[in-house]
């Protein structure tokens, strides 16, 4: 049996191997075997004996719990198994909280430790009252747009979005002991950054990993970023590419709309907001990345993701708010419409990868979608043999026709910083190289650069 998640091998026995054990309890439970190799091979131990009695000892001693220490025996070698149940209060090991993660053991302190206490007490951090947050900071705009969206939706009786923002805020479950909570706070309230810091969205777009070109921060109600996000990606990001269908202009953009919404919903939807740590929105010309601080349910792994699962929301308050204005589902089929959208725009579907800290989606542009930088991109309609014989302000042309064919001469000379006249016969030449045609007329067509 190899090692995993739940399984550790140790040739003999260390006290540094209470830890682990700390960390297995405050996790899905797990099993050491000590006196085995790496690979599982029993090598046996000569003091079994009293590791029988001494392990057992130091366990209670250190964490309070009591396991199963058993003695086991392969082809005439004895090695002892410690069986780690899965406890339902937070362990500590002299005082210091271990989980278990994969294969690694990590130390839990600050805002990570205190949600994982929470999360053990069956609570959670956007439902903690929030002293000082009163009903005045509650935005009167915000709460009239969420009773707008929710009343279109038609998931809440109408009597109760009739009711003041008192009242609503009680009956969507926005406070606790006589306060507002967290969720209220980053739902209700139009600057959520005094509150909580790492409440926004941060997007950056790269020239490769190492080389930001620019950034913008996203700051606001959960109940605005959304739209404030996309529509940010989508005019200063993201280049749609532009095709047509006789007259009619397509645009579309390498990420599907519905794909990117349904990403973003889950990653401001489920992020651990006690992190601090803002959203990070990774864009290049042939990929983007959603990083969120965040944490699969227990037992779960990328591969639980991309199959069918139930819904399991980290803030069940913020979900809850989301799911009555309309912007998800209450099935667990945010990846599953992710999925969808991506094979039905004929895109890539998403990869997800799980650190321990954050979860991160990757979309990945099909070829035919990327818009290339400078003017190489010409070169995937036009052969480099015609290249060759065209001079720069040539190639510049053909990258903005590339970019969107519907670019008149007025806009590509204001773009280019040269005379409309200059453009005027650039254009000329490359129609008569036989590089360009012009489809329909002069004011509502565009330029078709042949193949």
């Amino acid at each position: 049996m190899p090692e995993n998640q739940n399984i550790e091998w140790k040739a003999k026995w260390k006290d540094d191997y209470l830890e682990w054990i700390c960390g297995f309890a405050n996790a899905q439970g797990g099993k050491i075997y000590i006196g085995c190799d790496d690979d599982g091979k029993v090598i046996g131990l000569p003091n079994i004996r009293k590791l029988l009695e001494d392990v057992p000892n130091k366990i209670r001693n250190a964490m309070s719990i009591v396991v199963d220490v058993n003695q086991l025996e392969r082809d005439g070698k004895e090695y002892l198994e410690i069986v780690v149940p899965p406890y339902p209060v937070a362990i500590n090991c002299k005082g210091v909280y271990y989980y278990r993660s994969g294969s690694t053991m990590q130390t839990l302190s600050g805002p990570e430790l205190e949600s994982f206490i929470l999360r053990k007490r069956g609570a959670s951090w956007d439902n903690m009252p929030l002293p000082g947050f009163t009903l005045d900071d509650i935005d009167d705009e915000l709460v009239k747009r969420f009773k707008t969206l929710a009343a279109k939706k038609g998931r809440i009786d109408q009597s109760v979005l009739d009711e003041d923002k008192a009242d609503l805020m009680e009956k969507l479950r926005l406070t606790n002991a006589g306060y507002y909570t967290n969720a209220a706070m980053l739902l209700f309230c139009k600057d959520p950054d005094r509150w909580q810091l790492g409440a926004y969205t941060k997007i950056g777009f790269f020239e490769n990993d190492a080389d930001l070109r620019y950034q913008d921060e996203i700051h606001g109600s959960l109940l605005e970023q959304i739209d404030k996000i996309i529509e940010v990606i989508h005019l200063k990001y993201m280049k749609a590419k532009i095709t047509y269908e006789g007259m009619q202009r397509i645009e579309r953009y390498f990420v599907p709309d519905a794909a990117l919404r349904e990403a973003l919903l889950n990653a401001l939807c489920h992020k651990q907001y006690e992190s601090g740590v803002p959203i990070q929105i990774s864009v290049y010309e042939d990929k983007l990345y959603i990083a969120n601080c965040g944490r699969l349910p227990d037992n779960w792994t990328a591969d639980s993701l991309m199959s069918k699962h139930a819904s399991r929301p980290y803030n069940t308050a913020i979900a809850n708010v989301y799911y009555l204005a309309g912007f998800i589902e209450s099935w667990g089929r945010g990846i599953e419409k992710i999925c969808q959208a991506c094979k039905e725009d004929g895109s890539p579907l998403p990869a997800y990868t799980v650190h321990p800290g954050d979860i991160m989606i990757q979309f990945t542009a099909s070829e035919d979608r990327v818009i290339r930088s400078a003017t190489y991109k010409v070169t995937e309609k036009v052969t480099e043999k015609v290249t060759e014989t065209l001079d720069e302000k040539s190639m510049q042309i053909l990258a903005l026709i590339s970019e969107d064919p519907a670019y008149t001469s007025t806009t590509i000379a204001d773009k280019l910083s040269i005379s409309r006249k200059t453009v005027s016969q650039r254009l000329k030449e490359l129609k008569e190289k036989g590089i360009i045609e012009r489809i329909g007329s002069d004011r509502k067509g565009y330029w078709n650069i042949k193949s």
